[in-house]
């Protein structure tokens, strides 16, 4: 994925735009960053690594969005940043690492998207879609042979925004993945599965705008 990354346009004619977060940290900032002075948050570190002190997260993350690949992609609405998903190699979260509830299901550093999030105002209107193609691509540009998720298994109910941020396995089965193992985990109470999507070299012309 390029630096301005896949745009598209939807049947009302706003303009959809994901971007990787390099060089985009107030924008990340302002989707999942604690803007309470003193206040308590995950900024996007409980997969990462938890053990990180609340106070010294939001400089870990500025670090992660100076370098390429970056901790993730960012969608945007008409130029107006409006979500967020962390997508990176699994090996990169320590949660993942000495997990015993999400099974590996082979050897390879497979690239994870573990958390959606959808600023206010901005909800239901199928960006986690937009994000998770956008992650995908982000990740093939990057050389990932095969990409993950653990979401949860929540047939034709919704789900809570809080349990949410891990995705459906509707929304990642509409998006090429198929149910790869059952994990041992769940979110907001319905299981949650490993979804992989296998990713072939891309090839010829960019995929998504550079």
């Amino acid at each position: 994925m390029g630096n301005q990354g896949a745009q598209q346009r939807t049947a009302a004619g706003e303009h959809i735009e994901v971007r990787p977060a390099v060089g985009r940290y107030d924008d990340f900032y302002e989707v999942v960053g604690v803007k309470k002075p003193g206040g308590k948050g995950c900024w996007c570190m409980n997969y990462r690594d938890s053990r990180v002190p609340v106070e010294e997260r939001p400089g870990y993350m500025q670090d992660l969005c100076k370098t390429d690949p970056g901790p993730g992609v960012l969608v945007y609405v008409d130029d107006v940043v409006a979500g967020w998903c962390s997508i990176a190699p699994r090996s990169s979260y320590r949660r993942l690492i000495n997990t015993r509830s999400i099974p590996f299901v082979d050897d390879r550093d497979a690239w994870v998207a573990v958390c959606f999030v959808i600023r206010a105002g901005y909800r239901k209107r199928g960006l986690m879609h937009h994000l998770l193609a956008g992650a995908v691509e982000h990740a093939r540009a990057h050389g990932a042979e095969v990409v993950e998720g653990y979401p949860a298994d929540v047939g034709p109910d919704r789900v809570d925004t809080t349990s949410g941020y891990v995705g459906t396995v509707r929304m990642f089965e509409a998006a090429g993945f198929h149910r790869a193992a059952e994990t041992a985990g769940v979110s907001g109470g319905r299981r949650r599965w490993v979804m992989r999507r296998e990713l072939a070299p891309r090839e010829g012309p960019a995929a998504v705008a550079g």
